[in-house]
């Protein structure tokens, strides 16, 4: 499962921003996702290939602004188109470390009516990126959520750590909605 994150403006640019792996998943959910994805890393060819097509769907749909082109890749490396989100999604700060871009605020620029202040050509990855879903789940009751009062929180810190969540000490995991309580995204240079 292999996204490829797309920026259009209103002025007839778009580019691609490499590939986000996204095959570990437990339910349909994500659990992991890395970037570049150790597949395409091996085959330059295959990411340009993939980057064009997630263009051709974008530009087919007059779409502008933060998108997201699934694919799905068989044995053979064919690929094959899932869905556009026309949006980021949660595991966009994996691009944003490997890109170096700020995907939310290239975003609102678009909306404003900026153009791109790049081309694809000046796009370059540069290291490795994870990012961790961490959920409110119990591994001994099949993963099912496990709402409660957060008793004790660590957080790793450090170059290359990036955490998204708002949890704390002391809040509420409620059962009312999913478990998701945060995302850890790592990176270095390989």
């Amino acid at each position: 499962h292999i996204e490829i994150q797309v920026l259009g403006d209103r002025h007839g640019n778009m580019v691609y921003l490499g590939e986000r792996e996204c095959s570990l998943q437990r339910r349909h959910q994500k659990v992991m996702e890395e970037c570049p994805s150790p597949l395409i890393a091996q085959h330059p060819e295959m990411r340009q290939a993939m980057g064009e097509a997630a263009l051709r769907a974008a530009r087919a749909a007059d779409y502008y602004n933060a998108g997201t082109v699934e694919f799905l890749v068989d044995r053979g490396r064919r690929f094959y188109f899932l869905e556009m989100n026309t949006r980021l999604q949660v595991e966009h700060p994996i691009t944003e470390l490997t890109t170096g871009l700020d995907l939310v605020r290239l975003q609102i620029e678009i909306a404003a009516g900026a153009p791109l202040p790049f081309r694809q050509e000046q796009i370059a990855l540069r290291g490795w990126a994870i990012e961790c879903r961490v959920y409110a789940e119990d591994p001994y009751n099949n993963f099912l959520p496990s709402p409660g009062k957060l008793t004790r929180l660590t957080r790793p810190l450090g170059p290359g750590i990036r955490i998204d969540g708002c949890v704390y000490e002391g809040c509420v995991v409620p059962m009312e909605y999913d478990p998701l309580l945060a995302k850890l995204a790592v990176w270095a240079d390989n």
